[in-house]
């Protein structure tokens, strides 16, 4: 608590924009008629995978991590000194409301210049989260920039696809870089996993149509596992077949493997099959049979590139409880790599 009381002016100015963008959120549900509620709509016209209820997810995960306690307890790991601010490029993805906004706080926390190519699929929410900033605190457009094309940049931060990945890597070569791709998460399931545990395991699954990184788009399960159980503990988000792009894939792939002849269960809203993958299409879940639970964990820490969360009741590397993927804490960084150091890092 000593680092909080001696941060700087500065520091405290920026930490202001951030409360000021956790109170915007936190005003969305009382005034349903503000601009905020337009562009909220207008975000769900412009992507149809942006449906209002995943952005209310989002905007309430932000409302509780943009509060003042919680940016003190996050900064006081870090010496935030005065320095001449560098400008750090950032690359957005768009897979989920306001995916690359944690990045453009960790720019504003460090004290450096934010250049921001949104992606397309995000670009409605937040140019309007910088616009909002930069009305009450003008200064702040001198330190976030919008930007189309990156030109002129010291570091930068991209995410991405694995195809963009490789771009990155050329693109980006000569420059301090924190470079992402494709990830995915997976649950390891045990015989005594109870029907709690599983309802929980349905939002980490199905929260965002399982469009991120933190989703779990795998299964581990003990041989004997009765994988009918999932049906019964997934009920609460059977509601997203009817969403159209969601179904689209539904019917698609299942058509596919009908015609394939391929061996699936069907669990009306989505499709579970037994595979060595890891990153399943949208509305299937991949699952495979584990003997040896310490076995099944040293051969994950072995695929730790590809894996962001692991959701298991037992302590392991990148462990997240049931039901909490979708929560991560301020310093839980993408890909287990500290943004904050490398923006104070010359």
């Amino acid at each position: 608590m000593s680092k909080i009381k001696s941060i700087s002016a500065e520091l405290m100015e920026r930490l202001d924009w951030l409360v000021y963008l956790g109170d915007l959120f936190s005003s969305y549900k009382k005034n349903k008629n503000d601009q905020f509620h337009s562009i909220i709509k207008k975000a769900v016209n412009q992507n149809a995978w942006f449906t209002e209820k995943n952005i209310y997810t989002s905007i309430h995960y932000w409302q509780c991590k943009l509060k003042i306690e919680n940016l003190n307890t996050w900064i006081s790991n870090y010496e935030i000194t005065r320095m001449q601010p560098v400008k750090v490029g950032i690359v957005m993805a768009g897979n989920f409301p306001f995916a690359g906004l944690h990045d453009l706080i960790c720019v504003i926390i460090s004290g450096n210049i934010a250049i921001v190519k949104t992606s397309r699929s995000d670009k409605v929410l937040i140019d309007y989260l910088i616009d909002y900033i930069w009305s009450k605190f003008p200064i702040s457009k001198h330190y976030i920039i919008k930007s189309e094309i990156l030109k002129e940049f010291d570091k930068v931060i991209a995410t991405g696809s694995n195809n963009t990945f490789r771009y990155f890597e050329y693109y980006f070569k000569k420059k301090p870089a924190i470079l992402r791709k494709s990830r995915t998460s997976v649950a390891i399931l045990e015989n005594n996993t109870d029907k709690d545990s599983l309802s929980l395991l349905a939002k980490d699954i199905f929260t965002y149509f399982g469009l991120g990184c933190r989703n779990v788009s795998k299964l581990f399960v003990p041989i004997g596992f009765d994988l009918k159980k999932l049906i019964c503990a997934f009920d609460e988000f059977e509601q997203i077949k009817f969403h159209h792009k969601y179904y689209n894939n539904l019917n698609y792939y299942k058509t596919i493997k009908i015609l394939n002849n391929e061996k699936f269960i069907d669990g009306k809203f989505f499709l579970m099959s037994k595979s060595k993958k890891f990153t399943p299409p949208i509305s299937e879940i991949y699952y495979e049979f584990y003997s040896n639970k310490k076995d099944l964990i040293k051969y994950l820490e072995t695929q730790s590139e590809n894996l962001q969360c692991i959701v298991s009741n037992s302590i392991c590397e990148n462990h997240v409880n049931f039901g909490e993927t979708q929560n991560p804490m301020l310093s839980d960084y993408a890909d287990n790599i500290d943004t904050i150091k490398f923006l104070l890092t010359n």
